[in-house]
């Protein structure tokens, strides 16, 4: 029982310290960003004397995050949802149905996760402003639908394999179309995978800087993480405002993870389905 209760206590231990590794810098921003920046240049670390949550309001309407908050809702809650449907039919299609080149097909969509970003920005960008896509959150919200497509399929194609045939043979008998059948059995069945893929893609996209710096331009159209670089460049010397920018940015994938962590657990660690 000793050393039961010294094993148990050790890896308590741990986990506090990565805890507090983890959610330190994020606990330390959150405070700066209700301190001022003569403050926080007095003393980095102190608790505020006052707690100054207008200035939240003030970066809001000031800085323009309103409209950069708006753009990446719009955007990425556009590229999810093409995402969710392209690549849950694909993967369906991919796990249930065996055709030639089945594999090649799947392979060749897993290959694309290993390729740097990097690669693909100049095709992009040229093959956006020869269809008169750059530049416009349309051109934004496909180019995200694409580059997480091979993620999500990879995630959902597993999952999809697992679920019994059985399942399709009775929905056939009771006159299901193929069709139906993805949207009344295999999509309500795999709603664990489904959430993981939606909070995952959620969660990289509200992030992403590359392929928005590159393909957006026009300041009304940017998103939040290109807003948080303007910002920091027009308040350089203003840390503790910059640290304001940052949590309105931090927030929202905060708040989804806490809510919705235990769905993303389940998809990522779902076994067969019964």
């Amino acid at each position: 029982m000793a050393r039961q209760a010294l094993a148990r206590a050790l890896v308590m231990l741990a986990m506090a310290v990565w805890t507090a590794f983890a959610a330190g810098p994020l606990v330390w921003v959150a405070i700066m960003s209700l301190r001022s920046t003569s403050e926080i240049l007095t003393a980095p670390y102190a608790l505020p004397g006052t707690w100054r949550w207008d200035k939240y309001a003030t970066a809001w309407t000031g800085s323009g995050y309103a409209t950069y908050f708006g753009n990446s809702v719009l955007v990425v809650a556009s590229a999810v949802a093409i995402v969710t449907v392209v690549g849950a039919m694909a993967a369906h299609c991919l796990a249930r149905y065996r055709f030639p080149g089945n594999r090649a097909v799947f392979f060749l969509i897993f290959s694309t996760i290993v390729l740097p970003p990097q690669i693909t920005v100049i095709a992009l960008f040229q093959s956006l402003a020869d269809w008169g896509l750059y530049d416009t959150r349309i051109g934004l919200v496909l180019v995200y639908a694409a580059v997480q497509l091979p993620l999500t399929v990879y995630i959902l194609e597993s999952f999809f394999a697992r679920i019994p045939s059985d399942l399709f043979d009775a929905a056939r008998i009771d006159g299901y179309s193929e069709w139906a059948a993805f949207w009344k059995v295999a999509f309500p069945v795999a709603t664990p995978a489904i959430a993981t893929v939606v909070i995952l893609n959620t969660i990289l996209l509200w992030n992403e800087f590359l392929y928005a710096v590159v393909l957006i331009a026009d300041d009304s159209r940017r998103t939040l993480p290109l807003g948080i670089q303007k910002f920091m460049g027009d308040q350089l010397e203003d840390y503790g405002m910059i640290a304001t920018g940052l949590m309105i940015a931090i927030i929202p994938v905060v708040l989804l993870y806490a809510f919705f962590s235990e769905k993303l657990i389940q998809g990522m660690t779902a076994g067969a389905v019964k």
